[in-house]
């Protein structure tokens, strides 16, 4: 079966949830309020796309080529990027739900986050070189042997990680979030 280009499209109020998309590149296209919860996107080649008031909850993303995305507005709850494609893997994500994400050892360098949650999210071992995290939620977000440096956390929130598992060299960091970054000394901070 040969693979089905898509080229300079607009996909609107689309339902393909539950739905298989192999064999499908699409390129220059724009997605708005279109539904792929639990949809097989494997494999599928999504460059120079946006996406906009979608909801990808548990899609399967296996091998997925996610390059040059933009994500607004967008329901991406637990979606395991670590599974998509690493070649030229770029994204950024503006007022998305991104909670139980995992980007385990995902290359994220310049990766722009602006006003999501990214709850319970697992960062381990991934390169966030001077990733921003404007206006984010990280409750519980796990950052273990991640490469930080650079990274801006100066808005982001509830964060909570051991800088001695991380390398964090010129990341930024308002006075509120240093608490986070001591919690595992167990001190009261005034």
């Amino acid at each position: 079966m040969a693979t089905e280009l898509n080229e300079d499209e607009d996909f609107n109020n689309i339902d393909y949830s539950g739905q298989q998309l192999a064999k499908h590149e699409f390129a220059n296209c724009t997605f708005t309020n279109c539904n792929f919860t639990q949809a097989n996107i494997a494999g599928v080649d999504f460059m120079d796309c946006s996406f906009t008031n979608c909801n990808f909850s548990l899609a399967v993303v296996d091998g997925a080529r996610i390059k040059d995305i933009q994500f607004r507005h967008c329901k991406l709850m637990g979606l395991d990027f670590s599974k998509c494609d690493n070649f030229l893997f770029a994204a950024s994500f503006e007022n998305c739900q991104m909670d139980y994400c995992s980007f385990f050892q995902k290359k994220l360098k310049n990766t722009r986050f602006a006003d999501c949650s990214l709850k319970d999210t697992d960062f381990a071992e991934a390169d966030l070189t001077m990733a921003v995290f404007k206006n984010c939620d990280l409750l519980n977000a796990s950052f273990v042997r991640s490469n930080l440096e650079k990274a801006d956390f100066r808005l982001a929130s509830n964060y909570s990680f051991d800088p001695e598992l991380n390398k964090i060299k010129k990341a930024k960091f308002s006075y509120d979030g240093l608490a986070g970054l001591l919690a595992k000394y167990d001190i009261v901070i005034e």
